[in-house]
């Protein structure tokens, strides 16, 4: 599931309705449902199911959010979603409604902003814009290793278009996950924009996960008009490198995107992926999209499709979908 236009609907429908909460004092509700259906083709040396049609949520959620100001020029805020609720089937079970994000902190324009809790990481926002940008998804994302969860993040006030940005993962030795492994991996950042140029680098130290080499991700993206095109490089000694490019363009309620990402590993492999959308936007809170992927790599990859893997050296999806946010 893409979480780049969901965020930002959720972002912008928590603004609208700030005032109103703000006075009563009450939390900001929000949601979406997402469907999609998709045939998915992989070419496989081992034998293994090639192909097969699925329909599944693509990640239904629920949440509120709530602020209120400490003091003048500074805001406390909190935000809990739930996700996991397999909107398709009504048989589902039951106990399957899991945490997606849970955070609360401090901002103001001076200070920044401190948060602590379970969310996107500050890697993951600042540099990678087209593993999260597909509502499917590519398959490719870039390599880092940090979570979600124990995280205390902050993001500095804005200095003339430079932003820094830091979290530090706290794994304890008395915490259940992972099991009595200490460990306290950290992320830094720094996002610069400029008129129509944005510019983003990122580190993660990966403490506590395989060779705990650190990543090194950048992005540029540069916004034409209605157009843009975003560029992204990552590094992970012995690991692999990932590159990627992604052009969006914007006509009224129509968006269309194209991208390739290619990840060149270290041990002589490469997996490469071309992706397409079409998306219509119905509504101020309801869209439609299609999308389509072909993927190809040096040997049987895992392709996960939904709630369905699909093995194979080559792969190839048609994905329908329709979201309904408020």
């Amino acid at each position: 599931m893409k979480k780049t236009l969901i965020a930002s609907a959720i972002a912008a429908a928590t603004f609208s309705g700030a005032a109103l909460a703000q006075e009563s004092n009450l939390p900001t509700v929000y949601g979406n449902i997402q469907y999609a259906l998709t045939y998915t083709d992989a070419e496989a040396i081992s034998g293994a199911k090639t192909h097969g049609i699925e329909h599944f949520d693509n990640g239904t959620t629920l949440g509120v959010t709530h602020s209120h100001e400490i003091s003048p020029g500074l805001t406390g805020f909190f935000k809990l979603e739930l996700d996991g609720f397999e909107a398709d089937d009504k048989a589902a079970k039951k106990d399957i409604i899991k945490l997606d994000e849970a955070y609360i902190g401090v901002k103001g324009d001076n200070f920044g902003q401190l948060w602590v809790g379970s969310d996107d990481s500050i890697y993951e926002t600042s540099v990678d814009k087209i593993g999260n940008f597909y509502e499917i998804g590519s398959g490719v994302g870039n390599n880092y290793t940090t979570g979600e969860g124990d995280l205390v993040q902050y993001l500095s006030p804005n200095f003339g278009g430079l932003k820094l940005g830091a979290a530090v993962q706290i794994n304890g030795d008395n915490d259940s996950v992972p099991a009595a492994k200490k460990s306290f991996p950290w992320q830094l950042a720094a996002m610069y924009e400029v008129d129509a140029l944005e510019l983003a680098f990122a580190v993660d130290s990966n403490d506590g996960d395989g060779n705990n080499e650190n990543s090194y991700g950048l992005r540029a993206t540069y916004n034409i008009a209605d157009f843009s095109v975003t560029g992204e490089f990552e590094t992970r000694k012995d690991v692999a490198d990932t590159f990627g490019i992604l052009g969006v363009y914007t006509l009224g309620a129509n968006q269309f995107a194209l991208s390739y990402q290619m990840v060149d590993n270290d041990s002589g492999d490469k997996e490469d992926v071309i992706s397409l959308q079409a998306m219509h936007h119905m509504s101020d809170h309801m869209y439609v999209y299609v999308e389509g992927y072909v993927s190809s790599a040096d040997w049987d990859q895992t392709y996960e499709v939904g709630n369905g893997n699909f093995v194979g050296e080559e792969r190839s999806t048609l994905a329908l979908g329709a979201v309904y946010y408020f």
